[in-house]
């Protein structure tokens, strides 16, 4: 919708929060209007940046262990080419520059969180394994979401907070309105991105503050295990604004019960146990509370989202029914679609594609596992190809709802219940030792890159929903970001590899080091740690009894604790933001400029985290192996020394105070 006072573009005032009954969210562009969206200059600059950052993601994943999100810098580099160019009416374009070009980061995740392990266990992938794994992954996790499409961006309008598309999307309008918008956004932008360069580029403060830091705090972690820390970064409280102080409440006790609770409870058992138990290297006497969290607590958040999945999946049942009827019916040769179906901001690839696309996939895959994973047998290809197909459709609304709720996809926690899950079927079907491993990781990693994708595209979509582009569109050229980005990563994967090598020695990959380590141990009969998911499970089902979400929940016993806490912090200011006002005209003004602020920051975090990841990376390839900046400038030692964590203390109190007197200065 357009501002009659000044021109400028700006969002529908019911864009963020419920409809009431009877209401209907109109999107900036209504769907009687036509505009370009898919056009040669959308197109070649959204498969550009779809390689681009497909190669710098991975390069700087794998070398230096810093994977950042592509989408906000890509809606950022799309609005600014526009700008430049003096191109007019290009948001439509610049939403499926985005929805294009977001591919990199969602299938790089896939890959670099699983591939790098065949090579960590000293196994070969080719070219052609990674490409497919990545491409499977990535078309199964498109084909899986269309069908929630309408429930997750419609039908549940103003239910999710979806963080990183309210945040892309603020980028996007004000771009494309300029104005006040743009101010704001600009200013949040450079302070949150100078605030977040002091902190990952220069050092000036630490990033991760602790209690520990204070003599009553170290005495709590020493003899108690009990420690409080925090994020300090403006890009992490910028998400928990947006969030709200619902689900970051939420998520915030998940990961209170995870460290305040169950740490302390195993470490006051486990310091009477002499040796390591389960698949642990040292005994629990002798861990630190994050070791404790790594190796016994985070267990039981996995459980919780797995069945947090299944949950949702069941009372998701009615859509996912009225999905195979709507697939049935059209297969039939019958209509299948509504009146509001039939609306340009609701047009969906029909699920005749969608369900003949699948089924080429579903080929694509077992021709994948019966030839390309060193020539598996018919029945251990069947048995892989069904691990696929389960768990990707069972965890995809796992996905798209933890993007939705936080912004933050677990796709690791998943990844690793779908390598243990498919190892135990493996070997109870029969296969193991080398070619278990490279099949139990190659169908690991066909499924996280499915996850992620969906939980990428969700955010896509949603996007699209709120400025009125069609759907199908952003939909089919999807596919085409997908087959760039897998070539591109594959490609990436292995000059690594053949240059560098992985693990010890080579370049770390620390996610995939971690499947490996899990992987192994199961395809040479060690046990997984399943009481802890069982527990996660039952814990699961006690919190959907009693109404609280347990997804929000499991997530927050599943992230680290200096994760969670920025996130509540930015969900108080939130909430007394919305309180500092009688007048529910001026709070309503408040809240948008306080998102508008947020966003800014994330933005800003996410762009300066891109900066500050390549220059370490040109630093380690020219100058030497170990450069950084804060060794450049000499805040190395300063960075990690007890005067610079009470600093970041400091500058985090004072950035949360920014954004609440910013946003409450809008008067009458």
């Amino acid at each position: 919708m357009t501002d009659s006072k000044s021109g400028n573009i700006k969002l529908p005032e019911n864009a963020y929060r419920k409809l009431n009954e009877g209401e209907v969210y109109q999107p900036v562009i209504p769907a009687d209007k036509i505009v370009p969206e898919v056009t040669p200059y959308s197109l070649s600059w959204g498969l550009f940046y779809s390689v681009l950052f497909s190669m710098a993601a991975a390069y700087l994943g794998l070398k230096i262990g810093q994977v950042f999100e592509a989408a906000i810098p890509i809606a950022i580099l799309a609005v600014g080419t526009s700008v430049m160019l003096k191109r007019k009416n290009a948001l439509q374009e610049n939403v499926i520059i985005q929805s294009i070009g977001a591919s990199s980061g969602v299938i790089v995740a896939g890959a670099i969180f699983t591939i790098p392990g065949l090579y960590i266990l000293g196994l070969e992938a080719s070219f052609l394994q990674i490409f497919l794994a990545s491409l499977t992954g990535g078309f199964l996790g498109i084909l899986f979401l269309i069908p929630f499409r309408k429930y997750f961006v419609k039908d549940m309008h103003g239910e999710f907070p979806f963080p990183e598309a309210t945040a892309t999307t603020e980028v996007l309008i004000a771009g494309e309105s300029g104005g006040s918008q743009a101010k704001v956004l600009v200013t949040a932008a450079t302070i949150g991105g100078i605030y977040d360069f002091c902190v990952s580029g220069f050092g000036f403060w630490k990033e991760v503050v602790s209690t520990q830091v204070f003599g009553w705090g170290q005495a709590l972690s020493d003899k108690f295990k009990l420690v409080l820390k925090i994020n300090i970064g403006a890009a992490v409280m910028g998400l928990g604004y947006i969030v709200g102080l619902k689900y970051a409440m939420i998520i915030a006790a998940g990961s209170f019960l995870a460290w305040w609770v169950l740490i302390p409870a195993v470490y006051f058992i486990g310091q009477y146990i002499p040796g390591p138990i389960m698949n642990a290297t040292i005994a629990i006497k002798d861990m630190a509370p994050q070791d404790i969290f790594s190796e016994y607590v985070r267990h039981i958040g996995i459980g919780g989202i797995a069945a947090a999945g299944i949950i949702g999946i069941l009372k998701s049942s009615k859509i996912i029914a009225g999905a195979f009827k709507l697939a049935a019916t059209e297969l039939r040769g019958g209509v299948g679609t509504s009146k509001e179906s039939s609306e340009r901001t609701q047009k969906d690839i029909q699920m005749k594609w969608i369900s003949l696309f699948l089924l080429f996939t579903f080929i694509g895959l077992f021709l994948f596992l019966l030839f390309g994973v060193v020539h598996l047998n018919i029945w251990h290809a069947i048995v892989g190809l069904l691990i696929v197909m389960i768990i990707s459709f069972l965890f995809t609304t796992v996905a798209a709802r933890a993007i939705a709720i936080v912004g933050t996809n677990p796709v690791s926690g998943m990844t690793l219940m779908t390598l243990i899950l498919s190892s135990v079927i493996l070997v109870k079907a029969g296969l193991s030792g080398e070619l278990g491993m490279l099949a139990a990781l190659l169908i690991g990693g066909t499924v996280c890159t499915a996850l992620s994708m969906a939980g990428g595209f969700i955010t896509d979509l949603k996007i699209g929903y709120w400025l009125g582009t069609t759907p199908m569109k952003q939909e089919k050229y999807k596919f085409l970001g997908t087959i760039f980005s897998a070539a591109s990563v594959g490609l990436v994967i292995l000059i690594l590899y053949k240059t560098y090598g992985f693990g010890p020695g080579g370049l770390e990959a620390p996610q995939a080091s971690a499947m490996a380590a899990v992987l192994e141990p199961l395809m040479t009969g060690s046990q997984a740690p399943w009481m802890l998911y069982i527990a996660g499970i039952f814990l699961a089902i006690i919190l959907e009894l009693i109404g609280i979400p347990p997804l929000a929940f499991a997530l927050g016993m599943y992230l680290p604790i200096y994760l969670n806490t920025p996130i509540l912090a930015g969900g108080i200011i939130a909430h007394f933001v919305s309180k500092s006002s009688k007048n529910e005209e001026v709070t309503k003004k408040r809240k948008d400029k306080g998102t508008l602020i947020a966003s800014g920051f994330i933005a800003g975090g996410a762009i300066m985290g891109v900066i500050s990841a390549f220059i370490v990376f040109i630093g380690k390839q020219f100058i030497n192996p170990d450069w950084t900046i804060m060794h450049a400038i000499g805040t190395e030692h300063w960075s990690e020394s007890a005067s610079a964590e009470i600093l970041g203390f400091v500058m985090f109190i004072l950035l949360c105070l920014y954004l609440y007197w910013d946003s409450t200065r809008e008067k009458e």
